[in-house]
């Protein structure tokens, strides 16, 4: 029996403004050159004079520091380590609630068969959430169909395939995994979301045509020093 999700009228307007567009993931590391919330910042307002229909970022300070800069929906995530788990993103309800506070539309959260910090498992931990958080907008980061499907099953809002090639048991995936983002569409009812090793505009317009609600693009984007490696790499 596939889940039927009762939105209102507010989540439903953040959803079709993104409907069939671009999401850009305007994100950087400590260790990256472009570390910088005022950067990231500038990214996003690149991105959305490119035509993009949403933001993806990381951390409170990137975060606020966009969302003053372009009023687009914003996916908002915080990647933080733990060091008896392998998820970091979004991975306990502290960084739900700095996520909240900021007025994000949407909060990922990795969705992934892994086990969370203090033992958690996404059960336990997503139920939690949902019922702190009633009428935000939720989405699950997943490598594969079995954790899309749970996810649906436990009431997120949107779908992504943000963690394909990125789990211990996805790592030999082929990027971007268009089989995964069709049997989303076709067996799942949850918007779905396109994440993960799209490079070129064909593969764009390859996720898009498999019936996903929108797609994310972050590293062929926003990453300019990962970029000019795949150039030097081809040459020598």
């Amino acid at each position: 029996m596939k889940t039927v999700i009762i939105m209102n009228e507010k989540n439903k307007e953040i959803l079709d403004k993104i409907k069939g567009g671009l999401i850009v993931s305007c994100q950087a590391l400590e260790n990256e050159p472009l570390y910088d919330s005022y950067i990231m910042s500038k990214m996003a307002w690149a991105a959305y004079l490119g035509g993009a229909v949403g933001i993806r970022a990381n951390t409170v300070v990137d975060i606020k520091a966009i969302k003053e800069k372009v009023k687009l929906p914003l996916i908002g995530i915080i990647k933080k380590d733990y060091p008896d788990s392998e998820v970091y993103i979004t991975p306990t309800m502290e960084e739900v609630d700095a996520l909240v506070e900021t007025g994000c539309e949407i909060i990922a959260i990795d969705a992934t068969k892994r086990t969370r910090s203090n033992g958690a498992t996404l059960e336990e931990f997503f139920s939690q959430v949902r019922a702190k958080y009633p009428n935000q907008l939720f989405m699950a980061d997943t490598s594969c169909f079995e954790e899309g499907e749970l996810a649906e099953k436990l009431g997120f809002d949107l779908i992504g395939t943000t963690m394909a090639g990125y789990t211990p048991y996805t790592k030999n995936t082929q990027l971007p995994d268009f089989n995964l983002m069709e049997r989303y569409v076709k067996e799942l009812n949850t918007p779905v979301i396109a994440e993960g090793g799209i490079w070129v505009p064909e593969e764009l317009k390859k996720a898009m045509d498999t019936g996903v609600h929108a797609a994310v693009i972050g590293t062929a984007i926003t990453r300019p020093m990962n970029i000019t490696l795949r150039f030097t790499e081809a040459i020598k």
